[in-house]
């Protein structure tokens, strides 16, 4: 089914925009949201003016969010959790927990389904993207941290365990030349016995 959609639809389209979709998506979600009207010849005479008024709104939106967003990136969310050797956590991290967490910190009310993340479900450091608007997607830090642990000793650990690109490089070339030196080796007490025969 081709539908005209007539508000920007998050992995969608933007309003304006002449979209194919699953029957079952535009009869049963796009179309009975508002989201959508089905491109008719007659819906598509409207396309510029749809068009027209969704930037209007699109602008409104980012204007007022934007003090929003600015916020939101500069959150960092702590979480304590029990894990395993391995770094995998007995459970896991929810959206709906980092929505709540949001809220407790800044008083900005999130909904968990304006987030891109599965539950959360080892330690580390990971960015987790707020849908604001369809422009506004600000990041926000969660730090997942084994209970009992500071988050901030553990972001150390896990920075010196992990040798700078450099470095490595370096370590990868002289166990290089170590190997090659090594053959060299081998290669010059095999060499006469070979000559002697």
């Amino acid at each position: 089914m081709k539908v005209l959609l007539i508000k920007d639809v998050y992995k969608l389209g933007r309003a304006g925009e002449v979209k194919r979709v699953a029957d079952g998506y535009g009869r049963n979600f796009l179309l009975p949201q508002g989201l959508a009207v089905l491109a008719t010849p007659s819906a598509l005479k409207m396309v510029e003016s749809v068009r027209a008024q969704a930037n209007d709104r699109r602008a409104v939106a980012n204007k007022e969010m934007s003090g929003i967003a600015e916020i939101l990136s500069r959150v960092t969310l702590t979480f304590a959790a029990k894990a395993g050797e391995t770094g995998k956590l007995y459970g896991s991290i929810t959206p709906q927990m980092i929505a709540e967490a949001i809220k407790q910190k800044t008083e900005i009310e999130i909904s968990r389904r304006q987030m891109d993340l599965e539950p959360i479900r080892v330690l580390g450091t990971f960015k987790v993207h707020i849908r604001l608007t369809m422009d506004l997607v600000p990041e926000v830090t969660v730090i997942v941290h084994r209970e009992g642990e500071n988050p901030m000793m553990a972001e150390a650990e896990k920075e010196e365990e992990r040798p700078a690109p450099a470095e490595a490089k370096v370590e990868e070339v002289e166990a290089l030349a170590e190997t090659e030196a090594q053959v060299e080796e081998v290669e010059a007490i095999t060499e006469p016995e070979a000559s002697a025969e």
